[in-house]
């Protein structure tokens, strides 16, 4: 799995308020600006070498692929700089999105990609402002600590939300899209991982399950059919177990077809759907359905599978007297909501396929909440966007409103 991609700073990423006794926020910053100089030099140096050569040897044949190992270095520099404004001026900033090789269509492409890469020009950027930046910071912050102590720290926080300004400024991704586009890698892996799982499982059902008893069924009848004529009687056990066999058999293929699509969610909607899984469940289970109209088939198909992973995470997880259900939609996503009166304890990690519904909801940018404290009550919090059953984002809608976030 990719890391998480962090946020944009907030006011809780703030730094305290400079003062005149110095404390770890103050000593972190002044480490950094002292470290601007050597960073500064090392960067320096190579975006003038890598940019020097690579486009001064643009009229030969190695002029534009030296250009573009330069910016992919360059890229380097940025993630390490980002990786240093973290650690000392706590600073949150996003790593900018791989570029993307695999969707380049070839070598040339690719490499007219890395030379046309703006995150690495503007890394390059980056580096020649930092270096008389560099040496200013260095001298300052160096001659303050023996002239300048009562008031370095002011001193220091100036200059140091000045680097904070740089990094954010050149160093973030260039805007929201890029963030979005990292997302949507990460959602497709996610999906097709998900796709490959289920056609394993239905093939794995179809061989151990059904295809199984057809072929004792067909070994039966054969069978029958030899004893038809010397022991009738025989024959007619043979062939009563085989249509046991059969009904047997087509049990399986509708467990099997419910477990890919349900008919009742075809024909009637969630709503009866939901009844059917609920029915099943082996606590009572109250449903609640509050939709004025049918979301498109693909989201209606998530949210029943959804609801009915986490009904049999109920029954066999819980321990629970009874559960409800709540389906609704609030402007243009859709809610659902379990709730049971079990022991608790579940978790994303716990093991019960919650990781996994996560994803999946993740992979359609919906969301999945897990509040379930040790000794209970669980309550599970889904979310989907609404898209109606043309297929297109809804507009607004009166609903019940957004829910409250549990803890994940």
């Amino acid at each position: 799995m990719t890391e998480p991609i962090p946020q944009p700073a907030g006011p809780g990423d703030r730094p305290p308020p400079a003062r005149f006794a110095y404390d770890a926020h103050t000593w972190k910053e002044i480490a950094h600006l002292l470290t601007n100089l050597p960073v500064s030099i090392v960067g320096f140096v190579y975006t003038v070498t890598a940019l020097s050569v690579g486009a001064g040897l643009t009229v030969t044949v190695i002029g534009l692929p030296l250009l573009a190992l330069g910016l992919m270095g360059a890229r380097q520099l940025g993630r390490m700089e980002r990786a240093r404004a973290r650690a000392l001026l706590v600073v949150r900033v996003d790593e900018p999105s791989p570029l993307p090789w695999r969707r380049s269509g070839g070598f040339w492409p690719g490499l007219w990609q890395a030379v046309k890469d703006p995150v690495g020009w503007r890394t390059c950027l980056f580096t020649l402002i930092r270096m008389p930046w560099g040496v200013l910071t260095f001298t300052v912050t160096l001659t303050g600590l023996f002239v300048l102590w009562p008031v370095l720290a002011f001193v220091v926080r100036a200059m140091a939300d000045v680097d904070r300004a740089m990094v954010r400024g050149l160093l973030s991704p260039s805007d929201e899209l890029e963030r979005r586009i990292a997302e949507l890698e990460s959602d497709r892996g996610v999906v097709v991982d998900t796709a490959a799982a289920d056609l394993r499982r239905i093939e794995r059902d179809l061989h151990d399950g059904a295809q199984a008893r057809l072929v004792n069924l067909a070994m039966g009848l054969g069978l029958a059919k030899e004893k038809l004529l010397e022991d009738p009687d025989a024959a007619a056990s043979m062939v009563e177990e085989a249509h046991g066999e059969v009904k047997l058999a087509l049990q399986e293929l509708r467990d099997l077809a419910r477990g890919i699509h349900p008919a009742v969610l075809t024909d009637r909607g969630l709503d009866a759907a939901l009844s059917s899984v609920a029915a099943r469940c082996t606590v009572p289970v109250a449903v609640t359905v509050d939709l004025e109209e049918r979301p498109a088939p693909a989201i209606e198909g998530i949210a029943y599978f959804t609801v009915s992973e986490l009904l049999q995470n109920v029954s066999k997880h819980s321990r629970a007297r009874s559960a409800s259900v709540e389906v609704w939609r609030s402007d243009d996503r859709l809610f659902l909501q379990v709730r049971d009166d079990g022991v608790g304890g579940a978790s994303l990690d716990g093991g019960t396929g919650m990781r996994g519904l996560a994803d999946r909801l993740g992979a359609v940018d919906g969301l999945f909440v897990v509040d379930s404290p040790e000794g209970g009550p669980t309550t599970v919090t889904a979310e989907l966007p609404w898209r109606d059953r043309s297929g297109t984002p809804a507009g607004k809608a009166p609903g019940k409103g957004t829910p409250a976030r549990g803890r994940r």
